[in-house]
């Protein structure tokens, strides 16, 4: 699985101790971590809580990436960022029961934690508890199992609806004010991987049209 971590500008400083615990859990179980920034709270690329919504959606439905790890201070900006998009299902995780009953019942792609909230002495060993979660068994196998049945279905429900609710992903990006597409994907992490990841011509081509 190709996991991307994405900070904006609040929680930019603790990007170095996210992907830490990242690489830690997820690395040992055969996944990559992909690091897309910012990495510091000076970084020339300034990214906003939308803008991190837009990177999620072009990472995720170009295939360039298959999970993303996101947040802001409370998360909650950056979840509703994220859900703005069609192809992202971003859960609002704070602790390792949120992220594994997310991963299990909602099956989702990302996940927003809320980097200042909270995040104070044994900040990092919670994410550490939250991503041995949240990857800990294969994704929407239902809690409890019991409920398996009807939550695969109400999933699946759920993406139908969004498919119907959402304009195409190129539509989008072309409609959204240019400069805050092309500040989304402005970071150095964006052209050191996103080119070589992404599965989706026609999506790669709408980046390249924006960006250049």
């Amino acid at each position: 699985m190709k996991i991307a971590l994405i900070n904006e500008n609040s929680q930019a400083a603790k990007n170095g101790v996210i992907e830490k615990a990242l690489r830690k859990v997820t690395e040992p179980m055969g996944h990559e971590v992909y690091n897309y920034g910012m990495y510091a709270a000076d970084d020339e690329a300034q990214l906003t809580y939308v803008q991190v919504g837009i990177l999620a959606a072009v990472l995720l439905n170009s295939k360039a990436a298959d999970y993303v790890i996101t947040g802001c201070g409370t998360g909650e900006g950056a979840m509703l960022a994220c859900n703005s998009f069609p192809g992202v299902i971003c859960g609002h995780v704070e602790d390792a029961l949120d992220a594994y009953t997310f991963a299990q019942i909602n099956d989702g792609n990302a996940i927003a934690l809320p980097f200042a909230k909270g995040f104070g002495w044994g900040g990092d060993l919670n994410l550490e508890y939250i991503f041995e979660k949240l990857y800990a068994e294969e994704s929407g196998q239902g809690y409890p199992r019991e409920r398996a049945v009807p939550e695969k279905r109400n999933k699946k429900i759920l993406d139908e609806v969004k498919k119907v609710t959402y304009q195409d992903m190129n539509v989008i990006l072309k409609s959204i004010d240019q400069e805050l597409v092309k500040g989304a994907l402005s970071t150095a992490g964006f052209d050191k991987y996103f080119w070589d990841l992404c599965q989706d011509e026609e999506l790669k081509q709408t980046v390249k049209e924006i960006k250049y």
